[in-house]
């Protein structure tokens, strides 16, 4: 609606100060014909807008021109109160500020609508976290914050994945990212996008030289150019395993948490699940149900790097890997290697009697066994 984008455009103005045609047109989507309609519009409401020429113009508000805009629907009221998750507000250090922010929005909102969102801040809960996330190494924000707000280059000391000893590269922030509760550094190295987990990071230090983006470039699209090239990344290794249908929940939430169509179906095309990697260090895996057999579904998946097969031994013989043979001797070779570790140490017969025979011929197996948040 016109009157939507009306408001749109003032509250732009008054966040960016000057801003051009163009800009607000890609913004709103819309032409900048119709930008300048309805700037037309704003200045005959008595708005005191103008338009500047040139190559250093745009639109622009007088100077010291404010308005207090407090017109929030009940449904915008209630999205800002969905925000209010304790996780990254509390990293950065923002938890107080956010809670006086809502306390003053609470106190603009029109009374009708004060309810909805106090109920929407009682009975919504945004938890960031995974499951069981385990301990976390400590996190240096405070540096990455500092600089990536004061446009200052990082010389970081960051560990990679299956790395012993961390590497010092000197990058370029552009940000900083909170995905499932995990933060990452976006940055340019030597002109190139780049994705740092922080809590890899062992030491950052903030440089007094300026920071060196590529011009025109912001956070989000980075960010989208590093998340594509993590989820697209090739997969080298194809492998067809065996599911149990007493650990086919489990094995969809853990191996293949999205799918094209429910393990046990014939699916249309590729799917990609995600297993917890951290900007392509880990080895990710994507699977494709087909077909059944009694008690046994087939599972096609496809492996970044041979070693990352060893992710479904967690599910000891309720997944039996059937192709290729690398995969196979690969699964063999660290069950040997667990099994000789174990023997080193004097490890006897298992504890519960069990005998190692998949689940329909061991009559003790009970599915409740391995099975984690529901």
């Amino acid at each position: 609606m016109k009157s939507d984008r009306l408001l749109a455009i003032l509250l732009l103005l008054q966040t960016r100060g000057r801003v051009p045609a163009e800009e607000l047109a890609a913004e709103l989507e819309v032409s900048a014909r119709t930008i300048y309609r309805d700037i037309e519009a704003l200045s005959a409401a008595g708005v005191p807008v103008y338009a500047e020429r040139g190559r250093h113009g745009g639109i622009t508000l007088l100077p010291g021109y404010r308005t207090d805009v407090t017109g929030l629907t009940a449904d915008e009221a209630r999205a800002l109160f969905v925000l209010a998750a304790p996780g990254p507000h509390s990293a950065l250090g923002l938890d107080s500020a956010l809670a006086s922010a809502l306390r003053k929005v609470m106190a603009a909102l029109p009374a009708p609508h004060r309810p909805a969102a106090d109920l929407t801040s009682r009975r919504i809960l945004v938890d960031p976290d995974r499951w069981l996330p385990g301990p976390r190494a400590e996190v240096q924000l405070d540096v990455l914050h500092t600089a990536v707000f004061a446009d200052r280059r990082l010389r970081i000391r960051y560990r990679h994945s299956g790395d012993s000893r961390p590497r010092t590269y000197t990058v370029d922030p552009y940000g900083l990212v909170n995905k499932a509760g995990v933060w990452y550094l976006v940055a340019d190295r030597r002109g190139s996008p780049a994705l740092f987990r922080a809590d890899r990071i062992a030491a950052a230090t903030a440089l007094e030289d300026p920071v060196r983006r590529r011009e025109g470039i912001e956070l989000a699209e980075v960010w989208r150019t590093l998340r594509r090239r993590v989820e697209e990344r090739n997969r080298d290794v194809r492998v067809t395993a065996r599911v149990h249908r007493s650990r086919l929940d489990m094995f969809a939430r853990i191996v293949a948490p999205v799918l094209a169509a429910p393990l046990g179906t014939e699916a249309d095309g590729d799917s990609a699940g995600r297993g917890t990697g951290d900007g392509g260090d880990e080895g990710d895996q994507r699977a494709e149900g087909e077909g059944d057999e009694g008690d046994w579904v087939t599972a096609r998946l496809a492996f970044s790097a041979l070693p990352a097969v060893s992710v479904l031994l967690q599910f000891g013989p309720w997944v039996r890997v059937v192709d290729p043979p690398e995969a196979v001797d690969e699964l063999l070779l660290r069950v040997r290697e667990t099994a000789a570790l174990y023997d080193q140490q004097g490890a006897g017969a298992p504890s519960d009697g069990s005998d190692g025979r998949p689940p329909e011929a061991s009559p003790g197996a009970s599915p409740e066994t391995l099975r984690g948040p529901v």
